[in-house]
């Protein structure tokens, strides 16, 4: 591991751990793509797995500098650094276009997963007949998924504690998306905008000297949600990377195969091309969750109309979103070979 990183090279780090972090919040785009094509993944997986008894011995021993070595601090530090930063920050603007421009949001996402699917199939090279069996199995199951109903919001705290630690495999398996994940479990919108919303409004008050919120029970609720889900990510995060890093060091080519199958049978899941169906009471009136939103149950797709000026506008953004993860590719090889 590189231990003597320039300021440039801190720089540079920072920038793939914003891009991480966005990618993260996209859902069907894996955090663990981006570390794989831009070249930190192995360090990645490497430092996660450092956070093991002996860290945990030195920590409680009070031998900090000598926990921050042994996890690979210096690295770990300024990539958590820049997926934060661009945590808060792609969420007010990721909740700003999906409420102006959702068709063109949603189509931007479905290119960079035709583009994930590109990377991860173009650098496989070991298809056979148990590879491919298992490549059947994912893209029926991915298919599968993609008929089921998203499952209902829902904000009790031993499920958002379960939540944050199967939303966080995004980032230590490539491919497999958590915002994806968060999607078919109900709880994108509460987890990923409306709780990181609130954490970003009550940080900008404080720093005014506004401390109103603490008489706004329901932001208070929603910023313990986000307190059990950041818990729930951080054991995930601690533990998944074991169980992950040997399932890919023992059974790598069935993984990749399973990956590549599964994230093309769920492609249906991020159809550009859909209406919201809302949840209604009895009264037929739209039931809205604690931040005064409609809650989303299901999605009616339907084909694009080629006459429409949107459509040809959301087939370029299809197109935008596969260069992208093809950019970021080429970016990985051409920095292999300057290594």
């Amino acid at each position: 591991m590189d231990h003597n990183r320039t300021f440039t090279d801190k720089i540079l780090l920072f920038v793939k751990g914003l891009a991480m972090g966005a990618a993260n919040k996209v859902p069907g785009v894996s955090g663990g793509i981006v570390a794989f094509v831009v070249g930190f993944y192995e360090e990645f997986i490497y430092s996660l797995r450092r956070i093991n008894g002996k860290a945990f011995k030195l920590l409680i021993g009070g031998r900090f500098r000598s926990f921050y070595a042994y996890v690979n601090g210096p690295f770990l530090s300024i990539l958590i650094l820049g997926m934060l930063f661009s945590y808060f920050s792609v969420s007010k603007i990721l909740d700003y276009f999906l409420e102006r421009k959702e068709l063109y949001v949603w189509s931007l996402f479905f290119g960079m997963i035709i583009g994930s699917i590109y990377f991860i199939y173009n650098e496989f090279e070991a298809w056979n007949r148990k590879t491919l069996t298992i490549g059947v199995i994912g893209l029926i199951a991915g298919i599968s998924i993609s008929f089921l109903s998203p499952a209902r919001e829902n904000d009790n705290l031993l499920f958002i504690f379960f939540c944050g630690i199967i939303s966080v495999s995004g980032m230590t398996l490539p491919g497999l998306s958590g915002s994806f994940i968060l999607i078919l479990l109900g709880n994108y919108v509460l987890l990923l905008v409306d709780s990181v919303n609130a954490l970003y409004d009550t940080l900008a008050e404080m720093f005014q000297g506004d401390f109103s919120f603490v008489k706004n029970q329901k932001r208070l609720d929603t910023l313990v949600i986000l307190g059990v889900f950041t818990a729930g990510s951080a054991a995930g995060l601690v533990t998944l990377s074991h169980l992950l890093g040997y399932v890919l060091k023992h059974f790598r080519n069935l993984t990749t195969a399973l990956i590549i199958g599964f994230i093309t049978g769920s492609l249906g899941v991020v159809w550009p091309w859909k209406k919201s169906i809302f949840l209604l009471g009895d009264n037929g009136a739209p039931v809205l969750d604690s931040n005064g939103n409609r809650i989303i149950v299901n999605y009616q797709r339907y084909l694009p109309d080629p006459s429409a000026a949107e459509t040809w506008w959301a087939v370029g953004y299809i197109l935008l979103g596969i260069v992208i993860l093809i950019a970021l590719e080429w970016y990985g090889k051409y920095r292999l070979k300057d290594a």
